[in-house]
């Protein structure tokens, strides 16, 4: 991969990806570090020992669809090309009792995680398209809880992700609406919501774009990371306990490190040109694991919402 080519990554102050810019920077990659508190940033960079000459920091706070049209400003402002976008960055606040709202007025998950990266991914459509790259990428980052396939998924706690028939969007998704399915407020499930809102975005931008502009959108998921600032607003006993419960019981304990590598290889390896792929190292971890791509679920399948959920995100975050 030659020097020119650049990825940005949301949410790359900490954790996968942190790991996975550091990753991208030793396969010769420029990074474009998307983040909201930019001391720390430079901080982590700087921890890891990244050149400076190979990432640019730019503020982002996903929250805040202004501040994802200034960042798109401030990224085309440095005159380099975009090769790969990655959607990592994801708020999780399970103990909230009251939702709470984004400048916009949408509730703070699901404006972060969904639709702050919607509209992100369509804002910088036309940057990927022109890349010069042979086979530019979107990865949208999945989570195993959003998937009543796989084994983390079927935990029912504290419900499954379900948008319904996105009655809460349908309805302008402001206060008092906090659930896409305009139901009562539960934190976890928003959560969750929002990430299979991750994957039917993943899934409609392949639909609509992929033949015609040659961009690869996949999502994957790295196995687990269960030692994340993803869990910081957790109950610091699921803290303790959770790294513990995913290394000696179920194995599918991952460090951010090797989770950082595997998403880096979804960006930049020859074999992960399948658009409209969900690739996934799956739960349990042995020496060697390689990556397959996971089913998914009957939502994240359902092309008719796929495309309902576009065109009220458009609505709610402004695109024509």
């Amino acid at each position: 991969m030659s020097q020119s080519s650049t990825a940005i990554i949301t949410g790359a102050s900490s954790g996968v990806g942190l790991q996975a810019a550091r990753s991208l920077v030793q396969k010769g990659w420029h990074v474009i570090l998307a983040c909201r508190d930019l001391p720390k940033t430079e901080t982590a960079a700087q921890r890891l020992g990244m050149p400076p000459s190979q990432y640019t920091i730019i503020h982002l706070d996903l929250a805040s669809l202004t501040s994802v049209r200034q960042f798109v400003q401030d990224f085309r402002a440095t005159g380099k090309s975009l090769d790969a976008l990655v959607c990592n960055a994801a708020t999780y606040m399970p103990l909230l009792k009251e939702p709470m709202y984004s400048p916009e007025g949408y509730e703070l998950s699901v404006a972060t995680n969904h639709l702050g990266h919607f509209l992100l991914c369509n804002l910088l459509l036309e940057d990927l398209k022109t890349s010069g790259a042979k086979e530019p990428r979107l990865v949208i980052l999945g989570t195993v809880t959003a998937n009543p396939k796989e084994l983390g998924g079927k935990i029912p706690i504290p419900a499954p992700p379900d948008l319904g028939d996105l009655k809460g969007m349908e309805a302008g998704f402001k206060a008092p609406i906090a659930m896409i399915d305009g139901k009562k407020f539960k934190p976890g499930k928003a959560y969750k919501d929002s990430k299979l809102c991750n994957v039917l975005t993943m899934r409609e931008l392949h639909r609509r774009y992929h033949q015609a502009t040659g961009i690869t959108f996949s999502s994957m998921y790295p196995g687990c990371v269960a030692e994340t600032a993803l869990f910081r607003n957790s109950y610091p006993i699921f803290q303790k306990v959770f790294p513990w419960f995913q290394k000696n019981i179920t194995g599918g304990y991952v460090t951010e490190e090797l989770a950082g590598d595997r998403l880096a290889e979804v960006v930049a390896d020859p074999g992960y040109n399948k658009s409209g792929a969900y690739w996934s190292w799956g739960n349990r971890q042995q020496a060697g694991r390689t990556s397959f791509e996971q089913e998914m679920s009957d939502e994240a399948l359902n092309d008719t919402k796929a495309q309902k959920l576009w065109e009220l995100s458009a609505k709610l975050v402004g695109l024509a």
